[in-house]
């Protein structure tokens, strides 16, 4: 079975996002996705990155978020953790529209993204200790 890890840390801003899921992009192009699943990956990254930076850390720029990812066979494992404000109530904060932050022009959508475009989310955080997002994809 192949396998390979990857680590990246970066500070929380705005402009390393791309980075983030650009770097992701590009370490499983090993696997040889189709241009779909790179973009769903892509996507549930940067909506993973975005919230760390917006609301683990209220766009302060000093904070650190960490991209773990693993290849094990077809299945790619992607973490992404902030040591950030955390979370008061992750099943709240995984409803269609729910935002902590109204006074933004944000959609409330990010969790909803994730878990459409990965076979599985899990959030695990807790409250001035941060978060860490546990995504997974097989790839045909």
């Amino acid at each position: 079975m192949y396998e390979n890890k990857m680590k990246i840390e970066f500070l929380s801003k705005s402009e390393n996002e791309s980075f983030a899921r650009v770097s992701v992009a590009a370490f499983i192009s090993q696997l040889d996705p189709t241009i779909d699943e790179i973009t769903d990956v892509k996507t549930a990254v940067s909506e993973a990155v975005t919230n760390s930076i917006i609301h683990g850390y209220e766009n302060s720029k000093k904070g650190l978020v960490s991209i773990e990812s693993e290849i094990k066979g077809r299945e790619v494992t992607v973490i992404i953790s902030d040591n950030g404000d955390g979370i008061d109530n992750i099943e709240l904060a995984k409803q269609p529209l729910y935002t902590s932050r109204p006074d933004l022009e944000r959609s409330g959508m990010g969790f909803t993204v994730m878990e459409t475009f990965m076979d599985s989310l899990q959030v695990h955080s807790e409250k001035g200790k941060g978060t860490k997002i546990i995504m997974k994809k097989v790839f045909k």
